[in-house]
């Protein structure tokens, strides 16, 4: 897609067509224009849908430092580790030195508040047009919709934030653009309107990688799952869990979703936009907006080659949370594990999601362990060398035909933002959190267990033991998907799972048998409750508007 540039004399230029920005299928239907004046833009449908089309590229895909997929949001978890010195997550977060003015995979401000501002520009613009009514009205909720998703984004991550709804314009207006942060709450609650007020106005059944009714309420059920967690509902009132539980229920009785059958392939290009998906984000493969995955993530070194950057290393922590086949727990005595075959009957996600000591990828054994010599052997010096510093990487979404090393851009599968297994285990924990774990919770979460050939929960399990579990499945169902850090946030779980080295598995040989022992690695981690849980305002967002307030407790060094 075209990057827009949108000029103060009233010209907007399409400097280049469908770089980054839109579906492969459904937008490019749109005839290029090489220059289209303000006039004609807003008059032609054609025209005005290229500029939406472009909002919708500009959405971001998974957090990742300079590339796509290379040091995503779960490097910043305690759900894995990046192995480069240089990866923002190693070098910024995890040791607990972000500031105003450090680089970071986390920080969308300035990103967001741009897509915001192309929002406010469509809206405004189309709603004074003399297009079709029906069109406007479908179009205007997209852009909406979109806006209120952009600002989710930084709800979520910075707090209360300006809400900016007008075309901003330094010439006219002067220091007028500037505005004070609202309040955490009117924040949210703007969200949340915005979602209400369009539902209506979206199809059931959108098309392609299109907001639709069920991305704008599971967007709103996420805000007021967020709204109700213990981050921002320190004093725990019970009606929040129950209005999210209850659109979360709207969503489900939409009866427009399932989950995909199959949990290993669920993310493969040739399964997007599957009964599962309810809101996503396009790829090209071959073209500038592909995706890098498969050049990034799993394994480095398969038959002496290397075919990726392996950016991402599962710890231990994760693993740990994998249950045995027969649903139990690995620390149930009944579950069967054995430390000394650890990667023995485990549930199927685990041999769907993870490369281990062992197992075979692209035709090739797996080697991590130490004295192997493999150049995929276990560094625990954590030094930059490309080598693991866990004995595990990602098998989760990665497809072994885009295994090329480095910025390949050869995927088109789509980055799933919002899946019904998600719909699901929100509303179990939000209605366990409001009645406890009633019939409904259990069918909910019994069903995202059934996919991938688990037992059902046992009956009769207590509110903390309904909670622990769905935990348990949120963190694996949607590990490497940019959840885990945002769960960890809103239950305040962070200061004590991001406070400590996370493990990995060391493995030897003694007398020709492998010997698994759990070690430390990654280094120290650091999480400041007094001020992370909030990310700092870049100091030069601050720089350009005194009305800022920073963050508490973020100095400006």
């Amino acid at each position: 897609m075209k990057n827009l540039i949108i000029n103060i004399k009233g010209k907007i230029i399409l400097i280049m067509f469908m770089v980054s920005m839109i579906s492969c299928e459904d937008y490019l239907d749109v005839t290029p224009k090489e220059s289209v004046s303000d006039a004609t833009l807003w008059t032609d449908k054609g025209n005005a849908e290229l500029f939406l089309n472009g909002i919708y590229g500009s959405m971001r895909g998974p957090v990742a430092y300079l590339y796509d997929f290379f040091d995503p949001q779960d490097n910043f978890t305690d759900n894995s580790l990046c192995p480069y010195t240089w990866g923002s997550s190693r070098a910024v977060y995890n040791p607990g030195i972000e500031t105003p003015n450090t680089l970071s995979s986390l920080k969308q401000w300035e990103q967001q508040f741009t897509n915001i501002r192309k929002c406010n520009v469509f809206i405004s613009n189309i709603e004074d047009s003399d297009l079709d009514e029906d069109w406007k009205k479908l179009r205007l909720a997209e852009a909406r919709f979109l806006r209120a998703y952009f600002y989710s984004l930084l709800w979520t991550s910075y707090g209360g934030v300006p809400i900016i709804t007008e075309v901003l314009d330094r010439f006219s207006q002067g220091d007028g653009i500037f505005h004070e942060r609202a309040i955490d709450d009117a924040t949210y609650q703007f969200i949340v309107d915005e979602c209400a007020a369009i539902t209506d106005d979206l199809p059931a059944y959108p098309g392609k990688s299109r907001a639709g009714k069920g991305a704008a309420l599971t967007l709103k059920a996420w805000c007021e799952l967020f709204h109700a967690s213990p981050l921002k509902n320190p004093g725990n009132e019970i009606s929040r869990w129950a209005l999210a539980a209850s659109t979360y229920k709207q969503v489900m009785d939409m009866k427009v979703y399932d989950l995909f059958p199959d949990h290993e392939t669920l993310n493969y290009t040739a399964n997007n936009n599957n009964v599962e998906v309810i809101f996503d984000k396009t790829y090209l493969g071959g073209t500038s907006i592909g995706s890098c995955r498969g050049g990034m993530q799993p394994i480095c070194f398969v038959g002496g080659n290397q075919v990726s950057w392996a950016s991402v290393n599962p710890t231990q922590e994760l693993i740990d949370e994998y249950a045995m086949a027969n649903g139990l727990p690995i620390n149930d005595p009944a579950s069967g594990y054995d430390p000394q075959n650890p990667y023995v009957n485990r549930e199927k996600r685990f041999y769907d999601d993870i490369i281990y000591d062992g197992s075979t990828w692209l035709g090739y054994e797996a080697e991590y362990w130490t004295g192997s010599g493999s150049l995929n052997e276990l560094d625990l010096n954590f030094l930059s060398s490309g080598r693991p510093v866990t004995v595990y990487h990602p098998r989760k979404a990665i497809e072994a035909q885009y295994c090329v090393n480095g910025k390949n851009y050869l995927g088109s599968a789509s980055w799933i933002i919002f899946r019904y297994a998600e719909v699901l285990l929100s509303y179990a924990e939000a209605q366990n959190e409001a009645v406890g774990p009633d019939a409904s919770v259990y069918e909910a979460v019994n069903k995202v267990r059934g996919r991938v050939e688990l037992p059902p929960l046992p009956i009769g399990m207590s509110q903390n033991e309904m909670r622990t579990a769905i935990y348990r499945e949120r963190r694996v169902e949607f590990c490497f998907e940019d959840k885990r850090w945002y769960d960890l946030i809103r239950l305040k779980l962070a200061e004590t799972e991001l406070s400590h080295p996370m493990h990995t598995m060391k493995i030897t040989k003694v007398d020709g048998e492998k010997v698994y022992t759990v070690v430390p690695t990654g280094g120290d981690r650091v999480f400041d409750p007094a001020k992370n849980y909030l990310l700092p305002i870049p100091q030069s967002a601050i720089d350009r508007n005194e009305k800022l307030e920073q963050n508490p407790n973020y100095r400006n060094n």
